[in-house]
């Protein structure tokens, strides 16, 4: 997710210093599936870069730049040394400052080289629907989030006619008649009661996930509406007016709730009185069940009600969840843990999901979407099965009659599984591939470097500008260190009998411009780390973790 956010990020300033600076994407898998060559070039094209991208599946630059999070921006200078290093979102205007004085730098004297890059972007062979993420019932017909072609579609009964689009087709964020609006990548859709539909004047609610944004469709005059969101990403202290990535949404208790994927937490959106409020998600990212203010979650992308539950696709820790009173797993270990595996839901393994459906006797059908899968999950039994397999990054589906209708996202196609259907499945199980930091048993110093961009500094003249939360996976791998505090530095106890863990390590530190000025313009930094460990004899007995700026020797 946070990968996707610096994508956008990246935009205006590919378009503003085009002839000076050359982006070049490493791919760095997190998954198995995005390891295969295909679905990198899917990818490439759902996201619309346009700018070159290398393949690293055994993520050998990742360690040859010592990289530590996704993403990882490393600044180079024409000369080809490290200028900055980032890690996580929100370094846009650091990279404009930085960029703005390294150009000048070089250019006059002489080692900047201007021209526009070679490289071509494939052009996507034309099709009805672009990576569609979710799809609804409506009426006879049905209602798909086609994410690629930035629109909502209405299909026929036979899941492939178009009835009507709402949406030019281009990426935009603007309301009105039906051919005029545009979304930005919309995701997940829910049909509201008609009771509440015709109280508030629309009758469907849409995740359009880049715009950060809930829109309203009317679905009699054809008119969308903004119904949250400004189009900006939210950031600390925004409040619930502004959303970040809301990826899927579902009708439960009264309320729409909202899978709040970039900062990882649920929120609810009233309709009759239009507010917005945090559900559940601390923003830090993994998996803890409990109470819901105190849970963690890792890129909830796919909703659904039961009617006393509701159920999440938790897709970066491949996770199925729910929340009653409180937040509850059925199936998922951790961040860095997936598969493909069926049996007890304490056993079984799926990989990245992006959807959940309830079926007619109360079980749940999984988009178990990087394992091109659907796998059933039965709540009484707790046990987990394979429906069908061979499918195209499954994201959604809706059950048609007697079948399930499931949204193959990358073959840009709804298709249809028999209820009953059931699969053998080619089960394995494994571990994200990124290599751990080995560390010291004992006492470990950890440093976060934040350098404020050129033109800023800290300001603590509203309180402090830097606050570093961690903890860690095991908890008893800490000894000591666990907790929050304002300095960027922490003294650790790791303890070495524990072995292998992941420390999370969240940082967020304000800067502001430099000078007298009254009211000086800041901004935000932020990023989550889960860094897998391992206590090793000769480990080292520093940490250091780079937000912003130059890492030392």
């Amino acid at each position: 997710m946070n990968c996707l956010h610096v994508l956008d990020e990246l935009r205006p300033l590919e378009e503003k210093y085009g002839d000076a600076l050359v982006i070049v994407g490493v791919h760095s898998p997190k998954f198995a599936h995005e390891g295969e060559e295909a679905a990198v070039k899917a990818a490439v094209e759902r996201y619309e870069v346009g700018h070159p991208v290398l393949d690293d599946p055994e993520l050998v630059t990742w360690q040859n730049y010592t990289a530590r999070a996704w993403p990882t921006l490393v600044l180079v200078d024409p000369n080809g040394y490290i200028v900055a290093q980032y890690s996580g979102e929100g370094h846009a205007h650091a990279l404009d400052a930085q960029l703005a004085q390294l150009i000048e730098e070089h250019e006059k004297a002489g080692t900047l080289t201007r021209g526009k890059s070679p490289y071509v972007a494939p052009e996507p062979e034309p099709t009805e629907l672009r990576f569609p993420a979710k799809v609804v019932a409506l009426g006879d017909g049905f209602l798909v989030a086609d994410a690629g072609n930035h629109s909502v579609v209405e299909l026929a009964a036979d899941a492939t006619t178009v009835v009507r689009r709402f949406g030019t087709g281009q990426r935009g964020f603007v309301d009105g008649p039906a051919g005029q609006a545009a979304f930005s990548e919309p995701n997940g859709l829910t049909v509201l009661p008609a009771e509440v539909a015709e109280k508030v004047g629309y009758d469907v609610v849409v995740a359009d996930t880049v715009n950060h944004a809930l829109r309203g469709i009317n679905l009699t005059t054809n008119q969308v509406s903004t119904l949250v969101g400004t189009g900006e990403q939210w950031m600390d202290g925004d409040g619930t007016d502004v959303l970040s990535s809301p990826w899927d949404v579902a009708w439960w208790q009264d309320k729409v709730w909202i899978a709040i994927a970039g900062i990882h937490q649920i929120w609810t959106f009233d309709p009759i009185t239009k507010t917005t409020e945090i559900a559940a998600g601390t923003t830090n990212e993994g998996l803890r069940d409990g109470e819901p203010e105190q849970a963690w979650f890792a890129q909830t992308s796919g909703l659904a009600s039961d009617g006393d539950r509701l159920w999440l696709a938790d897709s970066e820790t491949s996770a199925l969840r729910w929340i009653d009173t409180e937040v509850h797993t059925a199936i998922g270990t951790g961040l860095f843990d997936f598969g493909l595996r069926d049996g007890k839901g304490e056993e079984a393994l799926l990989q990245h999901p992006l959807g959940v459906t309830v079926l007619p006797d109360g079980s749940l059908a999984i988009s178990d979407t990087y394992n091109g899968a659907v796998r059933r999950y039965d709540p009484r039994t707790t046990l987990v099965e394979t429906m069908a397999t061979g499918l195209a990054e499954p994201s959604g589906a809706v059950v048609a009659g007697n079948d399930l209708l499931v949204v193959e996202s990358a073959a840009h196609r709804l298709t249809r599984i028999p209820l009953g259907a059931s699969a053998k499945a080619d089960e394995f199980s494994t571990r994200t591939q990124r290599p751990p930091m080995d560390i010291a048993g004992g006492e470990v110093t950890l440093e976060v470097v934040f350098t404020p961009p050129p033109g800023q500094k800290l300001d603590d003249r509203y309180g402090p500008s830097t606050r570093l939360l961690v903890s860690s996976t095991p908890e008893a791998l800490l000894k000591e260190g666990a907790g929050d505090s304002t300095d960027l530095t922490r003294r650790l106890v790791i303890d070495e009998r524990v072995g292998d863990g992941v420390l999370h390590v969240a940082v967020q530190a304000a800067s502001c411009d430099s000078g007298d000025a009254e009211f000086p313009a800041c901004h935000l930094h932020r990023q989550d780390w889960g860094v897998p460990v391992r206590v090793a004899a000769d480990g080292p007995v520093r940490i250091e973790l780079v937000l912003s700026g130059a890492s030392t020797p």
